[in-house]
């Protein structure tokens, strides 16, 4: 073959289908030698041919030596965590609760394993990988294109036909068992530290600067869902079985089932089975199959409604208390800590386990030197669940709950109702003011990159940030006066506190520590009030009215705005340009539903039922889960429930489709 161009394009599909063939199918079909002498060849034309380069082409697998910062970049879609349980019950609910959801109608589940390593979300054009991006915050993550290209199992020109112009690939990047063995065995020899379990390795492997690094490393990657317009089917398992023709590395266990007596079953095989696989696991997913399902059932602020995971029973070990320490939360709840003799537990080693409160301390008997079980929930956060005590020393002492903060020395109360008990010096506690400094920079609040734990406790004890507002003050000499800031980090702080201006309205009630305002009522609060001011400005039982909003929320918000240091707080957040509203986009309400109550039933085409529920009350409507004579609309779906149609009918309620609906409210 005399044309270089041709012959380039023919060793490049040859090379691609052995690379399917050997690390996705595990089924080679040519020698290594054979492999590597074409693999020769195509270098060798590419360098004498440079005008025919293609950024993807497999010789360019093995990474390039160019250290790089990554860059960020939004997700197209949310990459939202899954709902967990450890009990089959759970699951066996979650499918009830989907039946109820969807009105009874009959519905798909598919089973697969929770693959144990990192998220990634792929972003094909025109069958070529043009993005990959990790999970971050679920809004944006890393850009590590240069470094998933080097991972062989992905297709970077995709093969066969009917993908879609663009769309997106999920999965999770893998250090398989014995990748992870060779390179900790390397690590040791090398006197480096070694990964305290595969999760670890593969996170850290996607983050190196250095592609050829991670080409080395021999990282692995499984697939398991696909976003986007034009999607070759309807359902999920269609659309994995297509990914799986075009050359993806789809997660070989993947089950249709159509009863809680499989799904059961399912999982009672893989508790097993799982441990003969080549790569961690942490569970399973059971997830509903059809898209227009998934679309109907929603989301909730942080997960879908459509899958749930099944986590594996935790594993115990026995091993000695030490002593128990006594922590101080932002919140004021002191939470006690058991010290333990280092332990090796699901991968790592665990020196330190949450004992919650001190009911748990009193139901555990726990004594002064006790050997105690200890369990990772969910494989992740160690917590004691048990005493040995055959092997108790005699006269052992009982840890007893301390009844002062071990902070500042104030007298410790009980919150009525519950179990915890809090130092009520608030604004006087020095670890809940450095807690709640650090909570605000989080990345889930303002995200003020260059402030963790330790610098957060380092401004506070240099009184350089004493509150909140005062990271607002800041300058660069003072910054630079303090130990371990250099120009560098004191730019990356002030820059972080710059672009912490422009974090949405929402963000920012989440940000404050406002007693018992989570992430989604932050959310619930920012939409229904609209603004600080409104927020200040209403009693317990206006605040009451807000959905979700109960009234040990609505109290705790009243007793946040009356303290005067608090408002100071919010007026110097104010003068330092913070968003203390939502946007006009999100200002822009109407009346035309005022007064009107409608009850959703069914299966949508272009909306989801949560985007019903919005836009009812972004127009002044109010929606209610039941039919009564006080209903004024059904907003009917397909599908919808026969007993709600009968009862709309037998009492002369309006029924409307989502058309009528959408142009009722002018969309």
């Amino acid at each position: 073959m005399n044309d270089p161009r041709q012959r380039i394009s023919v060793l490049r599909d040859e090379i691609n289908r052995h690379n399917h063939s050997y690390y996705v199918l595990n089924s080679p079909t040519i020698s290594d030698f054979d492999f590597d002498m074409m693999l020769k060849e195509l270098e060798t034309l590419e360098k004498q041919y440079p005008e025919f380069d293609d950024p993807l082409s497999p010789t360019h697998r093995v990474g390039s030596d160019i250290n790089r910062q990554f860059d960020q970049a939004p997700h197209i879609h949310p990459m939202l965590s899954l709902g967990n349980t450890y009990s089959i019950d759970e699951v066996d609910e979650f499918v009830h609760r989907t039946h109820q959801a969807l009105d009874g109608q009959d519905f798909d589940i598919i089973g697969e394993m929770k693959y144990d390593g990192t998220s990634i979300s792929l972003i094909y054009e025109k069958g070529r990988l043009v993005r990959a991006v990790t999970r971050g915050d679920g809004e944006k993550g890393d850009v590590v294109t240069d470094n998933i290209k080097t991972i062989r199992s992905i297709p970077l020109q995709l093969t066969g036909s009917g993908w879609p112009e663009m769309f997106e690939i999920r999965g999770e990047v893998l250090l398989p068992w014995e990748a992870f063995d060779r390179l900790n065995a390397e690590r040791a020899y090398q006197e480096e530290p070694i990964f305290a379990n595969p999760r670890n390795a593969a996170s850290g492997t996607l983050k190196l600067l250095n592609p050829a690094q991670v080409a080395h490393r021999g990282l692995d990657a499984y697939f398991y869902y696909m976003l986007g317009e034009n999607l070759p089917a309807d359902n999920h398992y269609d659309n994995m079985q297509a990914a799986r023709s075009w050359g993806f590395k789809v997660a070989p266990i993947m089950s249709v089932m159509h009863s809680i007596s499989e799904v059961d079953e399912f999982i009672r095989h893989w508790d097993t089975a799982r441990k003969e696989l080549p790569v961690a696991t942490d569970g399973l997913v059971f997830k509903v199959n059809s898209l227009r399902q998934q679309l109907n059932l929603g989301y909730t602020a942080k997960s879908p409604r459509w899958a749930i995971a099944y986590k594996f029973p935790a594993e115990r070990a026995l091993t000695q208390l030490r002593f128990v320490s006594f922590e101080v939360g932002r919140t004021g709840v002191i939470t006690p800590v058991a010290n333990l003799e280092p332990v090796q537990l699901s991968g790592t080693i665990v020196k330190r386990a949450s004992l919650h409160n001190a009911d748990i301390i009193q139901s555990l008997d726990i004594h002064d030197g006790d050997i105690v079980y200890v369990e990772k929930g969910g494989e992740i956060i160690p917590k004691i669940t048990g005493v040995d005590t055959s092997a108790r020393e005699a006269g052992a002492k009982t840890v007893t709950f301390v009844s002062t903060c071990p902070a500042c020395g104030s007298l410790l109360q009980r919150i009525e109702g519950e179990a915890a008990w809090i130092c009520p010096n608030k604004y006087g506690c020095p670890p809940q003011i450095v807690g709640r400094i650090e909570h605000f920079v989080g990345r889930r609040m303002m995200n003020i990159d260059g402030i963790g734990e330790e610098t957060a406790q380092l401004l506070y004890d240099s009184g350089l940030v004493t509150d909140i507002a005062d990271l607002y003050d800041l300058t660069m000499p003072q910054l630079m006066s303090l130990d371990r800031f250099a120009e560098t980090s004191a730019r990356r702080v002030l820059q972080g506190i710059d672009d912490s201006r422009n974090v949405p309205f929402e963000r920012l009630l989440f940000a404050l520590s406002i007693p018992f305002v989570g992430e989604t009522g932050a959310k619930k609060l920012a939409r229904a009030t609209l603004d600080i001011d409104t927020l200040m400005s209403m009693t317990a039982e206006q605040l009451t009215a807000i959905d979700d909003i109960g009234s040990k929320i609505a109290e705790s918000i009243t007793e946040y705005f009356s303290c005067e240091s608090n408002r100071n707080i919010i007026e110097r957040l104010r003068k330092a340009g913070l968003q203390m509203s939502m946007p006009s986009e999100d200002l822009q309400r109407s009346d035309i539903l005022q007064g009107k109550t409608i009850v959703i039933s069914g299966t949508f085409i272009h909306n989801s039922r949560d985007r019903y529920k919005e836009l009812i009350e972004q127009n002044g409507g109010r929606n209610s889960g039941s039919i009564s004579r006080k209903t004024d609309y059904l907003l009917a779906g397909d599908n919808m429930g026969p007993a709600k149609l009968e009862k709309a009918t037998s009492l002369g309620i309006q029924i409307i489709d989502e058309d009528t609906f959408l142009s009722m409210i002018n969309k």
